[in-house]
């Protein structure tokens, strides 16, 4: 069980300043929490990580065994099996490799393998392309995989610290998956501060699986066939693992804080210009930045609109969130993902957000939006349009029942 550390003493340690990608900031917080193996193949965006990682191996700053995979399948299949043996152990893909390792991806959370990986966000084959689409992690949302988001290479480094300390919680013992935007952050700089290792150690706890290690002089079964006898209550056991999760993804947060003198108050989604807005909406990952910057816009012309932006989609914040939007006037969801024939043609978000608001006292009006897919810009007047739809929504005192598609050709 992760323990609770106390707040840094006055020692005279400080971070450094680096230009890094964000890919390049997962392998900084890998090597400062002593990852045992890491394992890879080739696929882009993602590569960038297993690159960056094995610079580091190779330059002495990381002792780990790096083993170069035939595939993604056997690729999550090692780091399944080197977890079960005490190995803390990191691999990734994006797009449709994500989609090749999926049966390990299936079995990894009812066996309790608290692996941490990276999804550089990528389109789906066919047709081929390498840009953001967010539906590549979305595939495992309702399998036990404990899901975030991050929109800068300094989250990227301090999610992957926090991931360590949440999956290997024994309180949790789940698979979490981090999602990079490709190419808007896997590969693009910016100015990061690396911390030193001592305060990591004081963050991070050693991987202990206790009395579920696999070990010859510690027999036990893992991946039993239970067939239809047990199959529920394996389900139930990860569903509470689940809502555990809560909780201490909340104290990793306190604890990094503390330790780390960052970090925000809120881990579930960060809300920008939020608090007075008419118009509220809502993204993932790096769309944010043009939200922002279109919001600042229209903030100077006197109209009210704010951000959420989801850091956690699994556990997902349900009563947090709604309490955020149920202030608003109107509720606009910019998806990057689809979920082809869903309730209202809606991304996947939106559905989750209308379910979250079912049983709210108050629903605003809750427009659907999705704009962004392949790698496309997310434009300013993408978001300029969606907020108009919103305001137009709040007049009313209702919205329709379409899903919008913002910046499609006609």
């Amino acid at each position: 069980m992760a323990v609770v550390t106390q707040a840094a003493p006055a020692v005279h340690e400080e971070d450094k300043e680096l230009l890094i990608s964000g890919s390049e900031a997962v392998a900084e917080a890998l090597t400062l929490a002593d990852l045992d193996v890491v394992t890879a193949y080739p696929i882009r965006p993602y590569d960038t990580v297993m690159q960056a990682i094995a610079k580091k191996i190779s330059g002495g700053q990381l002792v780990a065994e790096y083993i170069v995979a035939e595939g993604e399948h056997s690729q999550f299949e090692i780091v399944k099996h080197a977890s079960t043996v005490g190995a803390r152990v990191f691999c990734g893909s994006s797009g449709v490799g994500w989609m090749y390792a999926m049966e390990c991806l299936v079995v990894t959370p009812p066996l309790r393998v608290p692996m941490v990986a990276l999804v550089g966000n990528r389109a789906l084959d066919d047709p081929g392309a390498f840009g953001v689409e967010h539906n590549d992690a979305l595939v495992v949302r309702d399998l036990g995989w404990l899901l975030c988001w991050i929109d800068t290479s300094q989250e990227a480094l301090d999610t992957t610290l926090i991931a360590y300390r949440v999956a290997e919680d024994r309180r949790v013992f789940l698979p979490l998956a981090i999602s990079a935007d490709g190419a808007f952050l896997t590969h693009s700089q910016a100015l990061t501060m690396v911390p030193p290792k001592s305060k990591v150690d004081r963050f991070l706890p050693r991987y202990d699986r206790g009395d579920l290690l696999l070990h010859p002089d510690n027999p036990i079964t893992v991946a039993p066939q239970a067939n239809e006898d047990w199959v529920i209550e394996i389900r139930r056991q990860n569903n509470e693992a689940m809502a555990r999760a809560v909780g201490v993804i909340e104290e990793a947060y306190a604890d990094f804080r503390r330790v780390f003198g960052r970090g925000p108050e809120n881990p579930w989604f960060e809300e920008y210009m939020a608090a007075d807005a008419d118009v509220i909406l809502v993204g993932m990952g790096t769309i944010s930045l043009p939200i922002k910057v279109a919001i600042r816009e229209l903030r100077a012309k006197g109209k009210k609109v704010g951000l959420v932006r989801l850091r956690w989609f699994r556990p997902f914040p349900t009563e947090r969130l709604v309490a955020a939007l149920s202030k608003a006037k109107a509720v606009g969801i910019i998806d990057r993902d689809y979920s082809f024939g869903s309730p209202f043609g809606s991304g996947v978000v939106a559905n989750e957000i209308r379910a979250a608001l079912y049983n709210a006292e108050r629903r605003p009006p809750l427009l659907s939006f999705i704009c962004g897919l392949g790698g496309r810009e997310v434009t300013l007047e993408d978001v300029y349009k969606a907020t108009d739809l919103c305001y137009a929504a709040a007049t009313a005192g209702k919205s329709d029942t379409k899903t919008h598609w913002l910046g499609v050709r006609e």
